[in-house]
């Protein structure tokens, strides 16, 4: 009894009283482009991006394809390239997530009143790994420990699409995952909408080019919230889907 209340005091307060506040002490969260320009011809962080996730001349980054290894960081010899703890990266559509000098931050996630009336004081979720590597699907489970304790929102996870609201993807969507996924979008009545969080569902991370793969679900069914990371904080998850509702 007295080892356990050691350790408890030693861990001590477990509990993340803000989430909005919060900011994840070394974490690689979003990254910033100075505005310093980049010398002639230089294309160092192109060359060492693994998942294409950075064109030059202008300088932009697609958070959409960035697993956030650094490596571009460390290639820059102008030392452009900076990622900070920040969490808040979401976007509503593909294009908010493209971060440049100019525009250092992702569009923020806007409001659906649609959404906030219909889920806004409670919101079921039903997650769907399709092909992940099962990075994202612990960052997910997080969600609902004692530190970010998702539910004081009123956001819970079930284990029946039929009494989800939303659908959580993660992973690339291999091609023996497809049907299942279609199954389980089928299965939750409407009205519902799709998340998609972390690299590989976004754009298929580091598997984007693999013939493995069969993401047509997405070319039919268009995600409402795009939560970046490989993989993303519970945080960005959090400040994502309650923009999304527009809980404060």
């Amino acid at each position: 009894m007295l080892k356990a209340l050691r350790v408890l005091r030693a861990q001590g307060d477990q509990f993340i009283d803000d989430l909005r506040s919060a900011v994840p002490a070394g974490h690689r969260g979003r990254p910033v482009i100075g505005a310093a320009p980049c010398p002639a011809g230089c294309e160092a962080c192109v060359r060492v991006c693994p998942t294409a996730a950075i064109t030059a001349d202008p300088l932009r980054i697609d958070l959409a394809r960035c697993v956030f290894c650094n490596e571009c960081a460390l290639a820059c010899p102008e030392e452009k390239i900076v990622f900070t703890p920040e969490p808040r990266m979401s976007a509503d559509r593909p294009e908010g997530l493209v971060v440049t000098a100019d525009r250092p931050s992702p569009s923020p996630v806007a409001t659906s009143e649609a959404l906030r009336r219909m889920f806004g004081r409670s919101l079921k979720l039903r997650q769907v790994s399709a092909g992940g590597c099962n990075g994202c699907e612990l960052e997910l489970n997080a969600l609902a420990n004692v530190n970010f304790d998702l539910q004081r929102y009123g956001i819970e996870w079930v284990a029946s699409p039929r009494h989800a609201d939303g659908l959580v993807l993660t992973g690339p969507i291999s091609s023996h995952m497809a049907e299942a996924l279609q199954l389980v979008w089928d299965a939750m009545p409407e009205p519902r909408f799709l998340v998609s969080f972390g690299a590989c569902a976004l754009s298929g991370g580091l598997y984007a080019d693999s013939a493995e793969l069969d993401r047509s679900f997405l070319s039919r069914f268009s995600p409402s919230l795009l939560v970046p990371g490989c993989p993303p904080h519970p945080l960005t998850f959090v400040h994502g889907i309650l923009d999304l509702l527009g809980i404060r």
